[in-house]
């Protein structure tokens, strides 16, 4: 176990990543966790276990880690790693509804789609759009 310092650093780290998780739609399960970061890291992959030790405030992951981790979950990497800089509570912004029920995969989603040329993102428009008169006709009425 983390002792001093460290161990308190190793207590807000873990705070910060399960909200970070949570914020993002990603339950704080050491392998949940440990599967969907190794997908994304290129270096030598995490066990449950070190997920678990992040987890739980016993360790705090190397700076390559937090990057990896802040850029799967879009926060910033300094946030992750030390908490929000003093005069974040100055410059943050509420998050508006639409913003705080979008999860990681509708905010991945949206990435790609923006991606798209014009044309093809009218196709996409246009299937959504056919999908949400669809689910309207099947549902019951009120």
């Amino acid at each position: 176990m983390a002792k001093g310092v460290h161990a308190e650093e190793a207590k807000a780290f873990s705070v910060r990543l399960k909200q970070a998780l949570e914020d993002a739609g990603v339950r704080p399960s050491p392998t949940v966790v440990a599967n969907e970061f190794n997908t994304r890291y290129w270096g030598k992959s995490i066990t449950p276990h070190t997920a678990r030790a992040w987890l739980a405030g016993v360790a705090i992951p190397m700076q390559d880690k937090v990057r990896t981790l802040s850029e799967w979950l879009q926060v910033a990497p300094d946030e992750l790693r030390f908490g929000p800089s003093p005069g974040a509570a100055v410059m943050a912004r509420e998050p508006s509804p639409l913003e705080r029920r979008l999860n990681l995969q509708d905010r991945e989603m949206l990435a790609q789609y923006l991606t798209l040329t014009p044309a093809r993102r009218k196709t996409v428009q246009e299937v959504v759009a056919a999908i949400a008169i669809a689910a309207q006709r099947d549902q019951p009425p009120k």
